[in-house]
């Protein structure tokens, strides 16, 4: 049987591949691993198409036995990965044979590993995709103790590389930005986005909690509200408390407070990894801020 069996999950292991996009006509978030770079990289080490399903772990602490031979490869940030207790390392292709456990520390920065084997996860699928979404709950349940994880016919030799370096998560991130669709509705928008924020606890895959002097509307859009309007990935929405909240993978696909501005894509990796506590500042190179 060509399988997992899950020992320990740590805080939270979820089965992740690239998700489900193409479905916000059904109010279906796209999903899929936070960390994109990270997931395609681990699949390529071992040999496998860069959509194949692996797992993301939060703060590392997953354990699992091989019940058949197959190869592992554990990417994202620097974390300790071990085999019956030997110290392999990560970013690398890593044989098990079966019966052998696999285990993950926590990382020294960031949030989230992924692990790939080869043959991919093969758990039941939905609209298309292995992604677990946390806000509409579609795809495999969170992993449990005791679960068994079919894995599929390895397609690829694992590839491998000389050198592949771990990802080191900064304690501060400039993020490059555009203007949204409702940026002339704050007062000093580009100056306030500038400011120094900070990551809060109560952030998920859903979306980045941000803290720090609230963003003040323009007195004519103090009091307006809006009708609901489609949401993407990387939306910098303001609630009436001021506090920005930029959406990652598995954000509502509308929403009716306003989006300020919208993260570019090749800085949802590093968002995908900000820990609770890292300082964070929003940048634009696009000078027409209100209209």
């Amino acid at each position: 049987m060509r399988a997992f069996e899950v020992v320990e999950t740590g805080p939270l292991a979820l089965i992740q591949d690239l998700g489900r996009p193409g479905y916000a006509h059904l109010g279906v978030p796209p999903s899929g691993a936070l960390d994109v770079p990270a997931l395609k990289l681990a699949n390529r080490l071992v040999g496998n198409d860069e959509a194949a399903a692996g797992i993301e772990s939060l703060f590392g602490g997953l354990k699992l036995r091989a019940k058949t031979s197959c190869t592992v490869a554990v990417t994202g940030p620097a974390v300790a990965v071990g085999v019956d207790g030997r110290g392999v390392g990560s970013h690398a292709p890593i044989h098990l044979a079966a019966g052998q456990l696999v285990t993950m520390g926590m990382p020294a920065t960031g949030l989230r590993c992924y692990l790939a084997v080869s043959g991919g996860i093969a758990a039941d699928s939905e609209l298309g995709s292995r992604s677990r979404d946390v806000l509409s709950e579609i795809g495999p349940a969170p992993l449990r103790a005791g679960d068994v994880l079919p894995i599929g016919t390895p397609s690829g030799v694992p590839g491998g590389a000389d050198v592949v370096l771990p990802s080191v998560a900064p304690a501060e991130l400039v993020v490059p930005i555009e203007p949204g669709p409702r940026a002339h509705w704050f007062d000093g928008l580009e100056s306030g986005l500038a400011k120094t924020w900070t990551v809060t606890a109560e952030s998920n895959r859903v979306g980045l909690r941000l803290d720090g002097t609230p963003l003040a509307r323009e007195r004519e859009y103090a009091e307006q509200e809006l009708p609901s309007e489609g949401l993407l990935t990387g939306a910098v929405q303001v609630p009436p408390n001021g506090l920005p909240v930029v959406f990652l993978a598995d954000h509502p696909t509308t929403g009716g407070y306003p989006v300020a501005a919208v993260v570019r894509q090749a800085s949802l990796q590093a968002l995908a990894q900000a820990r609770p506590g890292t300082l964070l500042r929003f940048h634009s190179s696009t000078r027409v801020w209100n209209r």
